[in-house]
């Protein structure tokens, strides 16, 4: 029996830092947004250990991977000892990593779905939430996708409407932006957010704001440049998403998005053309494809494909 599964990236709309709280995280206030950019994940039953491995270099293998780190979780909160075992787990990456886009996270949401599947294991849906966020803060959104305000570590969520469709211009320089680093600066610039989203911003995208940016495109200015260019094409909206190095940029049509994209092509920098996935074609999105082996134990009936709402 074998199973594969894609795992969305997202955008961050809008990211509102608050504070630092005791535990050293930060109190947080953002716009989750799935977008159709997505990393595929194959798992096949084996003999002995879990392993990850991807032919995408740095990426991390085993435990160093979020992946692994999910199985580990999902495996030991069924009662199961040692290490997990059972499955080879290949990742198909298209995300870039460190760019903001959330690529380790949603790949640690489509493995606890994954594995679900191949485990035969049927945990509640606030129950696999409780075990992504021990994974960490972004994969528990990645259980819902589409349109969400994310408080607290991000890890509180709040689905909203779907905003409506929009094609989506990524540009990706070839450094990356580790998210620790852009807090420390944030913090060392002594910023905090007095100001809430304000009310109407659906039709206003550019009240949008990245609290992360300043700091970011302080120690990385093309970034900044990018953004403007982006800016100068007519987008809806263009800023950095997460903590970056991934810049974005929002159009109503396709033909916009694709003069955008040829606009803001630029040395040292990758563009790719996306689009926004609402919750219930996320739904879709990530739902598991199995292929079942004759010689491998059936699965419960009902259980061939799965997929997660929230």
């Amino acid at each position: 029996m074998s199973a594969s599964v894609d795992a969305p990236a997202k955008l961050n709309l809008d990211l509102r830092i608050l504070a630092r709280r005791r535990d050293g995280y930060h109190e947080l206030r953002t716009l989750f947004q799935s977008i159709s950019l997505h990393d595929t994940l194959k798992f096949t039953r084996r003999q002995g250990r879990v392993t990850v491995r991807s032919r995408t270099p740095g990426v991390p293998g085993d435990e160093a991977n979020l992946v692994w780190d999910a199985a580990r979780i999902l495996w030991g909160s069924v009662g199961r000892r040692g290490e997990p075992l059972g499955v080879s787990i290949s990742i198909t990456k298209r995300i870039p990593m460190a760019a903001g886009l959330g690529g380790g996270s949603s790949d640690a949401a489509a493995a606890l779905r994954g594995l679900c599947a191949l485990w035969d294991v049927s945990p509640s849906r606030g129950r696999l939430r409780e075990l992504g966020a021990r994974v960490g803060a972004d994969v528990p959104y990645f259980l819902s996708g589409g349109l969400s305000l994310g408080t607290g570590r991000g890890v509180q969520l709040r689905r909203l409407s779907d905003l409506d469709r929009h094609w989506v211009v990524l540009a990706i320089p070839r450094f990356g932006v580790s998210t620790a680093s852009a807090y420390s600066w944030f913090d060392r610039a002594k910023r905090t957010s007095t100001t809430g989203l304000k009310r109407g911003w659906r039709g206003r995208l550019s009240v949008l704001r990245n609290d992360l940016q300043a700091p970011v495109v302080a120690r990385h200015p093309d970034i900044g440049v990018m953004i403007e260019r982006l800016r100068a094409t007519g987008a809806s909206h263009a800023a950095m998403t997460g903590s970056g190095s991934a810049v974005f940029a929002l159009y109503r049509d396709r033909a916009d998005a694709v003069a955008g994209r040829r606009a803001a092509r630029f040395p040292e920098w990758r563009t790719i053309l996306s689009r926004t996935v609402g919750f219930t074609e996320f739904g879709r999105f990530t739902a598991i494809a199995v292929r079942l082996d004759e010689r491998a134990p059936r699965p419960l009936p009902g259980s061939a494909v799965i997929g997660y709402s929230s």
